[in-house]
């Protein structure tokens, strides 16, 4: 497959590339610019160090091949990420057979052809296995107190032979049986019947998942309506619960208008229904170019950004997921109600809501293995649609969105209201957010479970959850506290407007000189690894001294036995002998300094140990987030001590709303 992938390759090098800032006016970098197979490499030759730029290939979004001009043809990468790189190539030529080459190595065709598959993290085969048992959904469910005398696990959909798109292992009520179960699923859109995502425990409220009934204006199914019954008495402490719709009401009637929609109270005993409003993936989409187009403006006056921002509605969507999450937290941990959560097909706006609600709840969520935990089963396995909402292959336009893009959002947004309840610091989001475009590991390959085992993800490529684990000192908040009132049960934020902030950390990481160059937790990070630094040499210190004073003693001892031998030595001269004077303490300081006069000065008891104070402070080093060489296999800009992230800078395939994708 990567000779397929090197046929693509028209012009494998470039000399006399300039490499444009785009955000500052200082001149431009002048090298040379390479194409392999999975990157694209550019090596600036006027710097005594070498400087490299690498960019993977998946992570390209598009490739814009610009007007000439006297001092050459220019290139216009975006990508995926966030960056921008302008290069200038001297001949319109080559300019021309680099932008024919990326088009088709940042777009390729097949699964295979992705980075994933020629990625080598230098272990053997068994190691991979293993790194792939890191993340078990099963311990996972048994964690929160699954199976029990409510809940089990059902054989229904093992071999995906009623939803293709569902897990093979999959919770309902004890009480749901195998023809509630599939008459369920042929009643819901792409055979997804109610099952659970999160079990409270505490007072055994739930929240279940599922996509949208096929109800039409007055269609019923017997079997679905048993399902929910089912789901209410699966709760002792209440006799009704919720469904909430995630899609505005306008858009819901729509679909019913094509057969599809939304239930019908009147059919359903003991539900409460309520609309959310979170728009389709095509309103999503447009809405992050436009901020995008907001800061990527070359020294924006506070008016044009702040206006900008507004019109993009960006955080309006954001604020929207959010009290979405709050009101399923408090329906659960309040009021003791379950909540059943569907959009259209209860993948995209549904893994939203459940797990930005998962994470208000519980507080292993806010942990690193359990936000790795949360989207691995709310995501990964539920089946959101990885590879058509982040362009892995070259597809539909129209499927892409920026899904859990927002759902990574969410959680840095609920990280700034709660400081001290959040083990992973925005580094971690960040990395994971990268490596979700990246295709350097297999966890967010494929739409569903069933394709990534067709793919053999876990024999041909490594786990990203591993990686990230190994690394974890990186990604720890420094000021999360386990014993934090904060850190303990469940979140209850603010969701008024002033509360809502532009993530600059993560849309402008790649700006230079136009920003702070350090925020406060990037500021407490270096602290916190200098304050190591500082504690490993007094520790190295505390050995050596400890070694000395052994060193003394066995000097000590060697001069005592020796002078014990010779009696004569120590025999006492008369009292008026200048033999005498011999005898005092200072005499014997000859014997390797190891006997101290006693009329020496004593060190003052609360002196101070000085310690050597670094010239700098360290860096953290992050193999996946650099582009000088520090990872080539990654190529993206490194997250520093000393530098904010943001300075290294037709057919609604989600349901049947194109026509009002618009309003």
């Amino acid at each position: 497959m990567e000779t397929i992938v090197m046929e693509h390759i028209r012009l494998p090098k470039v000399e006399n590339v300039r490499l444009i800032d785009t955000v500052t006016s200082r001149r431009a970098s002048v090298g040379t610019l390479y194409l392999t197979a999975t990157h694209t490499i550019f090596v600036e030759n006027e710097t005594e160090i070498l400087t490299e730029t690498w960019v993977l290939h998946s992570l390209v979004f598009s490739v814009e091949k610009q007007a000439s001009t006297t001092t050459g043809c220019p290139l216009l990468v975006r990508c995926k990420n966030f960056q921008v790189l302008q290069f200038v190539i001297p001949q319109e030529r080559d300019c021309h057979d680099v932008h024919v080459s990326l088009l088709h190595l940042s777009r390729p065709e097949h699964y295979e052809e992705l980075y994933c598959f020629s990625y080598n993290a230098n272990s053997d085969r068994e190691d991979r296995r293993k790194a792939w048992d890191f993340i078990n959904l099963k311990a996972e469910y048994s964690r929160m107190g699954l199976p029990n005398h409510l809940w089990k696990l059902t054989p229904a959909n093992h071999h995906y032979k009623v939803s293709d798109t569902y897990p093979a292992d999959l919770y309902v009520p004890k009480s749901a049986t195998p023809p509630v179960i599939m008459g369920s699923s042929k009643f819901r859109s792409r055979g997804r019947f109610p099952t659970l995502s999160y079990y409270y425990k505490e007072n055994h409220a739930a929240i279940c998942r599922s996509s949208q009934p096929l109800s039409g204006f007055s269609a019923r199914c017997l079997e679905d309506e048993q399902m929910l019954e089912a789901i209410v008495r699966s709760n002792p402490r209440s006799d009704f619960m919720y469904v909430v719709d995630t899609r505005p009401k306008l858009n819901a009637m729509a679909n019913r208008a094509a057969g599809k929609g939304y239930e019908n109270e009147d059919n359903y005993s003991n539900i409460k229904f309520h609309f959310v409003g979170i728009e389709n993936i095509h309103v999503m989409r447009n809405s992050l170019q436009k901020m995008l187009e907001v800061s990527e403006a070359h020294f924006p006056s506070m008016s044009y950004f702040l206006e900008g921002l507004e019109s993009s509605g960006w955080l309006k969507h954001i604020k929207a997921v959010v009290d979405a999450g709050v009101f399923i937290t408090k329906a659960i941990a309040e009021e003791g109600i379950s909540v059943l959560v569907h959009c259209s097909d209860g993948w995209d706006r549904t893994a939203q809501v459940c797990s930005v609600a998962s994470v208000l709840l519980d507080p292993y969520y806010r942990t690193l293995k359990g936000l790795m935990v949360l989207i691995e089963r709310d995501w990964v396995s539920f089946g959101h649609k990885f590879s058509h909402r982040n362009n892995h292959l070259n597809g539909d336009p129209k499927e892409v969105s920026p899904v859990i893009d927002q759902f990574l959002e969410c959680v840095w947004q609920l990280s700034e209201q709660f400081p001290c309840a959040f083990e992973y610091n925005e580094r971690f989001l960040i990395t994971i957010h990268h490596h979700v475009y990246s295709c350097q590991y297999g966890n967010f390959i494929g739409n569903n479970q069933k394709e990534r085992t067709e793919l053999g993800l876990q024999e041909k490529t490594h786990s990203l959850w591993t990686y990230l684990w190994k690394n974890r000192t990186d990604y720890i908040n420094p000021l999360y506290r386990p014993d934090h009132s904060q850190t303990q049960g469940v979140l209850r934020p603010l969701t008024a407007p002033y509360c809502f902030k532009f993530w600059g950390a993560l849309y402008n990481r790649f700006d230079r000189g136009i920003h702070p160059r350090q925020s406060v937790m990037e500021y407490l990070m270096a602290i916190r690894e200098e304050t190591q630094q500082l504690e490993e040499q007094l520790a190295s210190h505390e050995m050596k001294i400890l070694n000395v004073e052994k060193q003394q003693k066995k000097s000590v001892n060697l001069e005592t036995n020796m002078f014990d031998r010779s009696p004569a030595v120590w025999a006492s001269p008369p009292s008026n002998s200048s033999v005498g004077l011999a005898n005092t303490p200072g005499d014997y300081s000859g014997l390797g300094g190891f006997l101290k006069s006693p009329y020496q000065q004593k060190e003052p008891e609360n002196s101070l140990l000085i310690l050597p104070w670094p010239q700098e402070l360290r860096k953290p080093t992050d193999p996946d987030l650099s582009t000088n060489g520090d990872d080539q296999e990654s190529g993206i800009a490194g997250l520093s001590c000393l530098s904010p992230p943001n300075e290294e800078s037709a057919k609604d395939p989600d349901s049947d709303e194109t026509a009002y994708s618009a309003a």
